[in-house]
C-alpha cells in the first residue's frame, strides 16, 4: 500500500509509537496515509484504540518477522 509518510518506530517500547504516530499524523493533509513499522507488541491494540479517538480509519494492517506495520488515513 502507497504512504505518503513512513514512521519508523521499530524497537521502541509503549507509549512512544503512540507518541510518534501523534507527531506525524500532524504533518500530514487529511485524507493522507501514515504507515507506522512498529516492534512494540501492544501497539495493536494501542494504535487501534488511538486511530478511532483521533477520528482517524486504519485502513490495514500487517505482523511480518515481528514487525507490525499500520496504514492510518488522517481523518
Amino acid at each position: 500500500m502507497n504512504a505518503d509518510k513512513v514512521l519508523d518506530a521499530k524497537g521502541l517500547a509503549c507509549p512512544m509509537p503512540i507518541v510518534k504516530t501523534r507527531k506525524a499524523i500532524k504533518e500530514i493533509e487529511s485524507g493522507q496515509i501514515l504507515e507506522v513499522q512498529t516492534t512494540d507488541k501492544g501497539a495493536k491494540s494501542d494504535l487501534t484504540a488511538w486511530t478511532k479517538s483521533g477520528g482517524h480509519e486504519l485502513v490495514d494492517s500487517k505482523e511480518e518477522n515481528d514487525v507490525f506495520t499500520f496504514w492510518i488515513k488522517k481523518g
